[in-house]
């Protein structure tokens, strides 16, 4: 059953796109991640409590609306959220009493203490424990809260270790009894760490990520030697012009397939092959030389020894000197690649300029 619908919601700033509309449903037992720019997961924040009106589509959770009844609609969700306050005079435990009170649950106190390992400061005033510490006390009201749909804003973001384990016994918690989790980031290391139902949510729409574990990997691998020799020259005999093949990438112990245009530029640090997208830095898991095998079919050029560039995202070429080139992309960060002289040459045979 559906406890969040999303349907057709989208947002935008005076002339810009924040994000089209997008639909998504999170179901019971139903763990999700959306990863995005810090701006994208400011304005989703705010659209969830309602600080930002929903001109354009719809947030529903177990079918209440805020805009028809608050009370009903945040009765249903429990919030983390990165600039969440607390009272700093009051021990842990007091804390814990008031939300206990609050939420009337039948949560046990020192269930609460050990399951966000606090424990030992059960009577320590907040004043006086770590940022970690101080978010394990919001994940403990969460505990007492017990809301139908948990929406996480950066959980573990400059976490201490046992605080990341922390939240992650809470996810697995949530998830056994039947609730929804939508966890907002900007980290996709910290996505995948929390579940492979990854979307990434920008100025293009919602998108979901193929992620695969190195076990489901290696099974494919082992069902792809078991071909006869047949089936093999049968795939030669159809192989066509135009290749539509994932590029693998490396996070923990997922792979992460992207589609080639997504990708902005790929750079070699150290024997490393580093692809980037939007920003982001994937390990991959490709030598530069395969990469470029792999690529050149969608436009893109080794413009470097130590980098390969998508032609379809480079904006200008800047000229330095007579032996100095660089490639400006139009990505938000403006990124620049240099381009050798010897590729320079190149780029303009492919370009058709003298």
């Amino acid at each position: 059953m559906s406890i969040l619908k999303i349907n057709e919601l989208e947002r935008h700033e005076e002339h810009s796109v924040i994000f089209p509309a997008f639909s998504l449903e999170v179901s019971e037992h139903e763990v999700i991640a959306i990863h995005s720019s810090t701006n994208v997961r400011s304005v989703l924040v705010k659209l969830f409590l309602g600080e930002l009106p929903v001109s354009n589509g719809e947030i529903s959770i177990n079918g209440q609306v805020i805009t028809k009844s608050k009370n009903a609609y945040f009765n249903q969700i429990g919030l983390y959220l990165l600039d969440d306050g607390l009272y700093e005079r009051l021990s842990v435990k007091d804390h814990f009493s008031f939300f206990k009170n609050l939420y009337s649950s039948e949560l046990l106190m020192d269930e609460a203490l050990r399951m966000t390992q606090l424990e030992p400061k059960r009577n320590v005033r907040l004043s006086k424990l770590t940022a970690s510490e101080k978010r394990r006390v919001h994940f403990g009201r969460l505990l007492f809260q017990n809301p139908t749909l948990v929406l996480f804003e950066e959980p573990d973001q400059n976490a201490d270790l046992e605080t990341k384990r922390v939240f992650l016994k809470l996810v697995r918690r949530l998830y056994e009894k039947g609730k929804g989790v939508i966890v907002l980031t900007s980290n996709m290391e910290s996505a995948l760490s929390i579940t492979d139902k990854v979307f990434r949510l920008d100025e293009t729409g919602l998108h979901v990520l193929d992620v695969v574990t190195d076990e489901e990997a290696t099974d494919s691998l082992s069902k792809e030697e078991l071909k006869s020799e047949d089936q093999v020259l049968d795939e030669e005999i159809m192989i066509q012009p135009v290749r539509f093949e994932k590029i693998p990438t490396k996070v923990n112990d997922k792979i992460v397939l992207f589609d080639p245009p997504e990708i902005d530029y790929i750079e070699s640090n150290e024997g490393q092959s580093n692809i980037y997208i939007k920003g982001e830095m994937y390990p991959s898991v490709f030598t530069m030389t395969e990469l470029e095998n792999r690529l050149h079919p969608y436009g893109f050029f080794r413009c470097h020894r130590s980098y390969i560039v998508n032609l379809q995202k480079v904006r200008e070429v800047v000229t330095w000197t007579r032996n100095s080139f660089t490639l400006v992309l139009g990505d938000a960060k403006k990124s620049s690649i240099p381009l050798s002289k010897t590729k320079m040459a190149e780029l303009k045979g492919m370009l058709g300029l003298k």
